[in-house]
């Protein structure tokens, strides 16, 4: 039988990701590009460096949630959503993201690169990862004993 904290600590690391997901990747960066004053160039590299940042973050987190499993049990659904996040950041940290940091840097340089799907990629990744991270956050829920006593 798993700990409480156990249970706990599968939900509150999601819920804890998604915060953080949704405030790099869909608030964050889309509003830096509205800021007139900063150009292009520097908003790229600026999403260039937080992206790699963030990218480490989640994958730290990606452990400790396969840390969480491991000790309290490894609930199918709720590991199966943890495979599907941990595919799509290797995706995005062996493929995608070293495609969009060639891109930034060619924009840097001065270049116009040839539109790719490259982004939309990324944005759909981050949206998968999101709904994972809400199912499993939900799962955890449905697991954890005081909340199901309310």
């Amino acid at each position: 039988m798993p700990s409480s904290w156990s249970l706990l600590l599968r939900l509150v690391l999601p819920v804890f990701w998604i915060g953080l997901l949704v405030g790099v990747s869909f608030l964050a960066t889309p509003v830096k590009f509205q800021a007139p004053s900063l150009e292009l160039p520097v908003a790229l590299d600026v999403g260039r460096v937080t992206f790699a940042l963030f990218n480490r973050v989640e994958w730290a987190l990606a452990i400790l949630l396969a840390f969480a499993a491991l000790i309290s049990g490894f609930p199918r659904g709720w590991t199966l959503l943890l495979g599907l996040i941990a595919i799509l950041l290797a995706l995005q940290t062996f493929w995608l993201l070293p495609e969009l940091n060639e891109r930034v840097q060619a924009i840097i340089a001065g270049e116009m690169p040839q539109p790719s799907q490259h982004h939309m990629l990324y944005a759909l990744a981050e949206t998968l990862k999101l709904l994972s991270l809400l199912g499993m956050s939900i799962l955890s829920a449905l697991r954890f004993p005081s909340l199901l006593r309310r």
